[in-house]
């Protein structure tokens, strides 16, 4: 069952990359960060915004056509994976991918009922925006599932 942690009114694009910056201050190996919204909504801004936070090594960007990439990081052991799940058909094929979950920090855009089984606790954070393009406005909600995000205090 998941918690809702947040709901974010997020404006611009910088604002998006600030929002993954700041969660990034908290990930850590194990960690699993669920991303969903429609094309165009923000997650990987977001997730370059993680990878600035992690000092991830490289340009973070949208691994559609490669479906993941891992990126070493700065002054850590502990990786930056970025998956989409958008070309998988099915859960088995994203298991396929091997990802080591427990030594990583993974986020899975359009990851929602694929990565699921892959941990215990995850972030699952939905970007929503105005589909008719009158504004740039975001709304994000961030809901955590399983006992690693409990306590956090984030979004407190």
């Amino acid at each position: 069952m998941s918690k809702e942690l947040a709901k974010l009114q997020i404006s611009t694009a910088e604002e998006m990359k600030e929002f993954g910056i700041r969660l990034a201050s908290v990930l850590t190996a194990g960690d699993l960060v669920i991303l969903t919204g429609p094309i165009g909504a923000g997650k990987t801004t977001f997730t370059r915004g993680v990878g600035e936070g992690l000092k991830a090594i490289g340009n973070v960007s949208s691994p559609t056509f490669v479906i993941a990439r891992t990126h070493k990081r700065e002054n850590s052991d502990v990786p930056l994976v970025h998956a989409d799940a958008y070309r998988l058909s099915s859960v088995h094929e994203f298991d396929d991918l091997d990802i080591d979950i427990k030594h990583s920090i993974v986020l899975v855009e359009w990851g929602r009922g694929f990565a699921e089984e892959l941990a215990d606790s995850w972030l699952d954070i939905e970007i929503e925006r105005d589909q008719t393009g009158e504004s740039e406005v975001r709304w994000v909600t961030v809901a955590a599932v399983g006992a690693r995000w409990e306590n956090e205090g984030l979004f407190a």
